[in-house]
């Protein structure tokens, strides 16, 4: 059996290509590093360390790699492939697309007769969706009707933490040990070979924003109230009673809403947020906070991690005060090495936090939220005078509306 996987960074090489290579299936990254194809090319295997106390130790194998450049290797390798997966990050899937199209139709006009599942593995919701809408702008009308007939893009829900690497081998890969896979039944094409250790359910949607209001929310929490007490890492910052029970608050809000939404046993439920908690506290690598932090305006809309379970607990006439405390926290993220970072500054700088609210965070200024943003703002701003000349201007103007 063959994969494609696109992306041969830290998720592809920790997550999803062991899960692949160890179902059986000849994995070929696909990559823009030339030097890391080069060595993928050359080794055909590489190690994986679980960062747990024993620092456990195997080899991923049965693996290759193409350059995405190579465009005609690349095609084939899809027109031959039962699975193509990718770990690019959201914005980069339309980057990758093309490539993607040209080995569907190079795969329908060799009359491949076997279906092709197209597995989007990024961090957000409806990411296949977004990768199939990219690709099939790529394809003419009557090879998307064929596809239609052979090709899935089923989406998913992919979670392992892998922080930033230090390693001596540039292949080797250092990933917590929990992970999850999670890929609805309904969406796949009959006859298709399962994924050891993926979990097949019958509906996806209970299990997103599950993730999605506990790992993504919580972890993003931890980051940006570590930010503000100037930690450096989440574990750092998960050490901290204080920043640890505020986390904690965080979680309990939003698994209220999740029990609400979904049925879930609150006691169920209850053990999910601990075991969370454990992920977030591992002692065993440091998470920087800046790279769980990064992308302040993409984690602050309104359809993400913090704006949108505040939403919804608002309106169901839930909790919502460490929520709130996140949010406002969010926005005073400045590192300057994050473009986005530096963008929302700017923008509260030069509009002012309300329109920023309004606009950013998509809060009518009428929403009970959007008074409660702007008053743990200030009290933040009022603990913390160590904040920048920027934030100080932007609290004094949005005093005046």
């Amino acid at each position: 059996m063959r994969a494609v996987h696109f992306g041969a960074g830290n998720i592809g090489r920790g997550f999803i290509g062991p899960m692949l290579s160890n179902s059986g299936y000849k994995v070929c990254f696909v990559g823009r590093n030339k030097k890391k194809i080069t060595q993928l090319q050359e080794r055909g295997q590489y190690p994986v360390t679980l960062a747990n106390e024993d620092r456990d130790r195997f080899m991923v194998n049965n693996i290759t790699a193409i350059h995405l450049g190579d465009a005609d290797d690349v095609a084939k390798a899809i027109a031959e492939a039962e699975i193509v997966t990718t770990a690019v990050g959201i914005s980069a899937l339309k980057d990758i697309a093309s490539a993607i199209a040209k080995g569907i139709e190079l795969r329908l006009r060799s009359d491949n007769p076997k279906p092709l599942h197209v597995i989007a593995c990024e961090n957000g919701i409806k990411s296949s969706k977004k990768l199939k809408e990219s690709v099939y702008l790529h394809l003419k009308q009557s090879i998307r009707e064929m596809a239609d007939e052979c090709i899935a893009f089923p989406n998913v829900m992919v979670d392992r933490i892998v922080p930033v690497q230090k390693n001596k081998d540039p292949l080797e890969i250092l990933v917590e040990p929990f992970r999850e896979w999670i890929i609805p039944r309904s969406d796949m094409i009959g006859g298709y070979n399962k994924i050891q250790g993926a979990h097949y359910v019958d509906s996806l949607d209970p299990y997103l924003e599950r993730k999605l209001y506990t790992v993504n929310t919580g972890h993003c929490s931890a980051a940006y109230f570590g930010y503000l007490e100037g930690y450096t890492s989440i574990q750092e910052a998960m050490s901290d009673p204080g920043i640890r029970s505020r986390v904690h608050g965080v979680l309990k809000e939003t698994g209220a809403l999740l029990v609400h939404l979904y049925g879930f046993d609150p006691s169920v439920h209850h053990k999910y947020i601990e075991k969370m908690m454990t992920r977030f506290e591992n002692p065993h690598f440091n998470d920087s906070i800046t790279r769980v932090a990064r992308s302040p305006i993409r984690k602050l809309s309104p359809t993400d991690r913090l704006i949108q379970p505040a939403m919804l607990a608002s309106q169901y006439g839930f909790e919502v005060t460490y929520l709130v405390s996140a949010i406002a926290s969010a926005l005073f993220f400045d590192y300057r090495k994050d473009e986005e970072a530096v963008q929302l500054q700017e923008a509260i700088r030069k509009f002012g936090l309300s329109e920023v609210i309004s606009t950013m965070l998509m809060i009518p200024a009428d929403h009970p939220l959007h008074s409660k943003i702007i008053g743990e703002y200030h009290k933040i701003r009022l603990k913390n005078p160590h904040m920048t000349g920027s934030s100080f201007e932007s609290m004094i103007r949005s005093l005046r509306q």
